[in-house]
């Protein structure tokens, strides 16, 4: 195999190798967004099919006074995924808070996001960090200074698995500190073909969305993928309560990523998403198994998404 050259993400061509090499391919949704790819996301939060976005919006629109009664003014706001340009000035118009941390893989999308927000609230420290959430990092020292909220929405908690979600709202928690809140999104289990409808819209946006995670491969990673041989699947897995986005290959494909062979028969696939979609129920006994002790929860009239507060409290012995 190739040397992994000091121009090429480590991280990325550790992930996309030893992913491709399970016995079912996969890669982790984390490298969906480079630039275009977080802009391909933007554009999907926009389809008619694409509900969860301006569902969580309209909470946020009707419930921001109850939210930022229950919040407070003067918190240090820590973004979990660059902001949207939507949710998040909502959120930072409701509660007035002191500081304003968003971090995000994507450096670019980052920088312009933040870029933006600071136009719009030219009076808020704003403090971008480039970073993988899903990992340990260091936020900047003024958060130290002021109450904490993180802020988790569009139901990304549901793109990790039940118990790397844990394990990432644990991190939260260590990162956030004790009495840190965490306003939260979280689709729910719904029909099935609104589910599917979201994810493999009739305008190709999510197939397109899903390809260029191949196109990124192929310019990053030195990877040789036929990308015209992949097709855009999304699936309803039951059994796990997910939805799951799949490139299948239409015919028998090999290539290679860094000097690696990989080959994938016809009708194989590369695993690249799930989104899990809770009860309510579920939702709350994710949140308390990751640290966080729910306090209120806030939901459209057909209940289709939450938004859930928590806040991390200290470790106690069990009654």
């Amino acid at each position: 195999m190739l040397a992994i050259s000091e121009q090429v993400d480590e991280a990325f061509a550790r992930d996309v190798l030893d992913g491709l090499a399970q016995k079912q391919p996969a890669v982790p949704a984390r490298w969906f967004y480079d630039e275009r790819g977080s802009a391909l996301f933007d554009d999907i939060t926009r389809l008619p099919e694409y509900y969860p976005t301006r569902t969580e919006l309209a909470i946020l629109s009707r419930s921001m006074g109850e939210i930022a009664a229950a919040v407070g003014t003067g918190r240090a706001v820590v973004d979990y995924g660059a902001g949207s340009q939507i949710k998040t000035p909502l959120l930072l118009e409701g509660i007035d808070p002191a500081l304003y941390v968003p971090v995000d893989i994507s450096g670019v999308h980052l920088r312009a996001s933040a870029e933006a927000l600071q136009q719009r609230f030219p009076d808020l420290a704003i403090e971008p960090v480039e970073a993988d959430f899903a990992k340990p990092f260091r936020l900047p020292p003024a958060v130290d200074r002021h109450p904490v909220l993180g802020f988790f929405p569009g139901s990304t908690i549901g793109n990790f698995v039940p118990a790397s979600a844990i394990d990432l709202l644990r991190s939260f928690r260590a990162t956030l500190g004790v009495d840190a809140l965490l306003l939260i999104g979280v689709d729910r289990i719904k029909d099935r073909s609104r589910l599917i409808e979201a994810y493999d819209d009739a305008q190709g946006v999510t197939a397109a969305f899903n390809r260029n995670l191949l196109e990124r491969i192929n310019r990053e990673l030195g990877g040789t993928v036929p990308i015209e041989a992949f097709r855009h699947e999304a699936r309803w897995n039951a059994m796990l309560s997910r939805v799951e986005m799949h490139l299948v290959a239409a015919r028998d494909v090999t290539f290679e990523v860094v000097g690696r062979t990989f080959r994938i028969a016809q009708g194989g696939s590369i695993h690249t998403e799930n989104s899990h979609k809770y009860t309510s129920e579920s939702a709350r006994l994710l949140l308390a198994a990751g640290g966080w002790t729910p306090l209120q929860e806030w939901t459209d009239g057909p209940g289709d998404f939450s938004l859930l507060l928590a806040r991390a409290e200290a470790d106690r012995m069990a009654p």
